[in-house]
């Protein structure tokens, strides 16, 4: 079993999640699907069947997430630094076409969301930028073709 790379803040969202399911969302589809059974005939509930469902969801997402925070290798942040982009450098980036700029925070694959600026270490451009510094050129494939970015900034918050 490999370990999965994560910050910390990135495992107690795991965590977060799956005392939610344990603790709510759980106990919640019992009930349902308890009070559908009470309805009748479970060959034709729509009910019952959709509760069953979400269960089957539900516990699926559980086992998911204890077997993720189980490999969970949690590095402290606070103790990187350098110049060097590796796991949980924030890169700003300058687009080499339109000189547009953006910040990633390279981060765990369980982690990643785009909209917030975390990408992960195993996507095509976080796999590009381990190892570049200020000033390195990377080119890296995107479903809308090839893209090239200048690295102009690499810290560790």
């Amino acid at each position: 079993m490999d370990k999965v790379p994560m910050t910390g803040p990135g495992l107690r969202s795991l965590e977060d999640e799956l005392k939610q399911l344990k603790g709510v969302e759980r106990p919640a589809i019992i009930k349902a699907i308890a009070e559908a059974r009470s309805h009748g005939d479970l060959s034709e509930n729509a009910e019952y069947t959709s509760a069953r469902e979400k269960q089957s969801f539900i516990e699926g997402r559980i086992g998911e997430l204890e077997d993720i925070i189980s490999r969970a290798d949690v590095i402290d942040l606070s103790k990187l630094s350098g110049k060097v982009v590796k796991f949980g450098a924030t890169v700003r980036l300058a687009d080499e076409d339109t000189d547009e700029k953006v910040k990633y925070q390279i981060v765990g694959p369980y982690e990643a969301d785009l909209s917030k600026g975390r990408i992960s270490i195993t996507s095509p451009i976080g796999r590009a930028l381990i190892g570049k510094t200020v000033g390195d050129t990377v080119e890296v494939q995107t479903p809308r073709g090839a893209k090239s970015y200048e690295v102009v900034g690499v810290q560790f918050k």
